[in-house]
């Protein structure tokens, strides 16, 4: 039998850090096969991915994973904790052993600990959430709050992404009868927000993606691997500014009342987005004229996705409500434990998008489809594409 050890990944762009976690995946679990749960063209901050989840996943098949797993849009473009229950459900759905994922605190904490508190505590937690509303935090404030109070020793700042990531990714994991082993590997290089290029081992996705926005191509050479140079240099880099007359179209012209029927828009926010819109030049001062405390960076990203894909709340339910699991590519390892584990399998499997299994990834196929108008590449993102198979 072969063993396994699940991440739940981004990969925007694949770099060397990523490459390190895979290898430190392997080696801290001991598994045979490492399989990415990977989020497709848009991200869990919710932007566009720079490069297609074609590219990302065979960037990390040809360094150290032997599976990539599509993680649904539904999944993909959510806060911390629905994101995390997307990938942690997948894993288990594949009868995954452990789980590796990484983390900005600084020191190794036991997140398995965490969780069972989080299990056992589960009212209280819920109560102080709801005494938290209407007082303008954002969610991140609103979880530094409650443990702060609830679990005072559990380290917390709302500026650690990863660590609140992990402390999903352990919540997640205990609502199963038989939860997976964890590994927090401690992230090296560059921490998440940091763009500059000087005096690491390893370079941040966001301090790649900023050294390409400005042209400064040498400087990042060291930090990817061959096949992300590659996708980089020959595709078009893809932002929200690129996105920008997309979304604005949209926004500008959707009635109020259309608008209000999108996937989390709440409070009224619906004129708000489309009053700026009206006025921005850029999705940078779009934003900027729409975020206050209670609307974050963040969050108006994620509802800007959520407009242009034309998300609604029956879109993620029809996800939750029938799950999948969509095969990316894998390498000789990665079709052998697909081997192992199909007949136990209580999920479709969908190797190949076709007129049978279509109906279950309708908005991964949408999320592909707008992808390309942005790309211009006429590159069908579903139909018709074969996994990516690495011997």
């Amino acid at each position: 039998m072969l063993t396994s050890c699940g991440v739940i990944v981004e990969y925007n762009p694949f770099h060397t850090g990523h490459q390190y976690h895979l290898m430190k995946a392997r080696e801290a679990s001991g598994a045979d096969v490492v399989i990415a749960v990977m989020s497709g063209n848009f991200l869990q901050r919710g932007e566009p991915a720079i490069v297609d989840k074609w590219q990302r996943a065979e960037a990390a098949l040809a360094n150290g994973a032997d599976l990539v797993i599509e993680l649904p849009t539904a999944y993909a473009v959510q806060s911390a904790d629905y994101f995390a229950e997307g990938g942690v459900s997948l894993l288990h759905a594949l009868g995954v052993d452990s789980l590796c994922f990484g983390t900005d605190s600084e020191e190794i904490l036991d997140y398995e600990a965490f969780a069972k508190f989080n299990q056992t505590n589960k009212a209280e937690l819920e109560q102080s959430f709801q005494e938290l509303q209407g007082q303008g935090l954002s969610y991140p404030q609103q979880m530094t709050a409650v443990y702060q109070k609830l679990y005072p020793n559990w380290p917390l700042k709302d500026n650690s992404p990863n660590h609140i990531l992990g402390m999903s990714y352990a919540k997640a994991n205990q609502e199963y009868p038989e939860p997976m082993t964890l590994y927090p590997i401690q992230r090296q290089g560059a921490g998440y927000h940091e763009k500059g290029t000087d005096n690491h081992d390893y370079l941040s996705a966001t301090a790649i993606r900023e050294a390409l926005k400005e042209n400064r191509v040498e400087e990042i050479k060291s930090f990817v691997p061959r096949e992300t140079m590659t996708a980089l240099i020959n595709s078009s880099a893809i932002d929200w500014e690129t996105a920008w007359p997309l979304l604005k179209y949209q926004l500008i012209s959707q009635t109020v009342e259309e608008l209000g029927q999108i996937y989390q828009m709440t409070e009224g926010i619906e004129y708000r987005l489309k009053e700026m819109s009206i006025k921005a030049q850029s999705f940078d001062e779009f934003v900027s004229l729409v975020k206050n405390k209670r609307f974050t960076w963040t969050r108006i990203q994620r509802l800007s996705t959520y407009v242009l894909l034309g998300i609604k709340h029956s879109d993620i339910e029809a996800v939750r409500t029938n799950p999948y699991i969509r095969v990316l590519g894998f390498n000789t390892v990665g079709k052998d434990f697909l081997n192992q584990q199909k007949n136990d399998l209580e999920l479709p499997l969908i190797v190949n998008v076709n007129q049978k299994n279509h109906g279950l990834v309708n908005l991964d196929i949408k999320a592909g489809q707008v992808y390309d108008l942005l790309t211009n590449s006429q590159q069908e993102q579903d139909y018709r594409r074969k996994p990516i198979v690495i011997d």
